[in-house]
């Protein structure tokens, strides 16, 4: 079978480019993510890689094979919908039948490998019901039995839990990735949802206006984020802007010291990124990247509570353990420590560059 690869694939559609030369590698038996906002061409690529939509530019390889053209009925792909687009007239078995039997698979035969899937996606006895006679996570279940009835080379999700609740949301990415991992099928999932992201995947791409921005495993994308869009947009982040002067990085008055300020000239502009949970809070005396806060706001969120400040760097929010005896309350002032090894720096972009996904003190909440 081999690697997936994509070689400068673009896709414009007249002056819009909504796929701009983008050049990845899908390793055999691993889960991706393609990871970004509405609008960055996402879904685009995956449809491409489908054989649903024909590059502009660019070829798609499978072990080597050249497939950019090679339409979709012919490439072994299975591809699970937003809509699942299952057959309401046809009942659970034949739903996962029928890409066999129109292929030429005896009935008997496929009736019995629909029966096999749907065993293996927790669906057993159920294969005489309709479609309509199913709950949403269930009928997401047909739909996976569905695309993987032919053995596809490649397992090809787009937005598949966008229309479960979020409770349910979260059981099925967890089934979901056991069943690829016991499958070991090459899978690329899009999705919008960075916690899916996170939960689901060997490794993420994100993209932003058509281009990646950064793939990674999620640690790496999480807490070594590339840019101040990644950082805003995987998990959440606190982004205070600054001047880069001696070494270090002056936001208003505050001279705040981090191991990466080095390597920007004097009079640079950068923007800081700190997630919250890094933030360590109630600690007094003198220090590197020592300042005080006054809470504003405090949300109780059960494990942990969200601290909202006033400060002299701006508005800040420190998530902080709710298992402490002692927890200040709405207008008390407290001590914050910045961690110079928590804190990323990036130059700073004008606000339409982050793609209008970071607000000034907390994004990606």
């Amino acid at each position: 079978m081999g690697a997936l690869s994509l070689g400068n694939i673009g896709k414009e559609y007249g002056e819009a480019r909504a796929v701009d030369g983008i050049t990845l590698d899908f390793p055999e038996g691993q889960l991706t993510a393609l990871l970004g906002p509405s609008g960055c061409g996402k879904t685009t690529l995956l449809r491409m890689i489908a054989g649903l939509e024909v590059p502009t530019r660019g070829t798609i390889t499978m072990g080597g094979r050249d497939i950019t053209r090679v339409p979709a009925h012919k490439r072994k792909f299975g591809m699970v919908f937003q809509s699942f687009a299952l057959f309401p007239h046809l009942s659970v078995r034949d739903n996962v039948a029928y890409a066999l039997t129109i292929a030429g698979t005896p009935r008997g035969e496929a009736a019995a490998r629909a029966d096999r899937l749907l065993d293996l996606v927790q669906l057993a006895g159920l294969g005489e019901r309709r479609i309509g006679q199913l709950s949403g996570g269930q009928r997401q279940r047909v739909a996976i039995a569905r695309a993987l009835a032919q053995e596809p080379d490649v397992f090809l999700l787009d937005e598949p839990m966008s229309a479960l609740d979020a409770k349910l949301r979260e059981e099925m990415q967890v089934e979901l990735r056991l069943l690829q991992q016991r499958l070991g099928v090459t899978t690329i999932v899009v999705t919008h949802d960075q916690r899916e992201a996170m939960t689901m995947a060997d490794r993420i791409i994100v993209m932003s206006r058509g281009k990646v921005e950064q793939e990674g495993t999620p640690q790496e994308i999480y807490h070594w984020p590339a840019t101040g869009f990644v950082a805003g947009f995987i998990g959440r982040a606190n982004f205070m802007d600054g001047i880069a002067r001696d070494g270090r990085i002056m936001v208003g008055e505050i001279a705040l010291s981090l191991p990466q300020a080095a390597r920007f000239l004097d009079g640079s502009p950068v923007q800081l990124a700190c997630r919250p949970e890094a933030i360590r809070m109630g600690e007094g005396g003198a220090g590197a990247n020592r300042v005080q806060g006054r809470v504003t706001f405090v949300r109780d969120l059960g494990p942990v509570r969200d601290f909202h400040l006033e400060t002299v760097l701006g508005k800040l929010v420190v998530e902080h353990g709710s298992d402490q005896s002692t927890s200040p309350k709405i207008g008390e002032t407290v001590h914050l420590t910045l961690p110079p090894e928590a804190l990323r720096i990036y130059p700073r972009l004008p606000p339409q560059d982050l793609s209008g996904g970071v607000p000034s003190a907390l994004a990606a909440e």
